[in-house]
């Protein structure tokens, strides 16, 4: 028997089961159980009519952390891209960053790399601080927002050390 003709079998079963299984519950329903069917898709229809409610949309003014009494660095990214971290120093576990004209609060996360990492679950935003640069990631779009985020500390040109060895003069005679 070749594959194609046990495919074509195994299709011609499930289609007859599922035609017996289709007729046998449609011809078992009687008038009580009709009754009771609808009275579970009425407590249904409630149910999912509260679940849609729960969500609420971000009320963006009070989202809006207080920046007072907070020391400001701003960040040029590529791309043009400019962001403002204000850190209190009283609070190292939050912080406020300004993206695209609005000011959200992040929560420190712990990391085991060093990196300093701030989210804000609510809007998605993830912001990633490492000695070299910073990055602002969106989670709930999976993608970069800015990247190659440098504060002017950052962008000074590293001058290495000089370690020359000393020259020793060879005569070779």
């Amino acid at each position: 028997m070749s594959i194609t003709k046990l495919l074509t079998a195994c299709g011609f079963a499930l289609a007859s089961l599922s035609l017996a299984a289709g007729a046998h519950a449609a011809a078992d329903t009687t008038p009580t159980t009709a009754k009771k069917t609808v009275k579970k898709s009425t407590k249904a229809t409630k149910k999912a009519a509260k679940v849609e409610e729960a969500p609420k949309a971000p009320d963006e003014d009070a989202d809006e952390p207080a920046i007072t009494d907070s020391s400001v660095t701003e960040f040029d990214c590529e791309l043009g891209n400019k962001i403002s971290i204000y850190a209190n120093t009283g609070d190292d576990s939050h912080i406020a960053l300004r993206w695209k004209k609005r000011l959200h609060r992040l929560t420190r996360v712990g990391t085991t790399t060093g990196a300093q990492r701030f989210e804000n679950k609510l809007y998605g935003l993830i912001w990633i601080g490492i000695p070299a640069k910073g990055m602002l990631l969106d989670s709930k779009q999976n993608r970069q927002l800015a990247n190659e985020c440098r504060n002017a500390e950052q962008l000074k040109p590293v001058t290495a050390t000089s370690t020359e060895p000393t020259s020793t003069k060879i005569t070779i005679q």
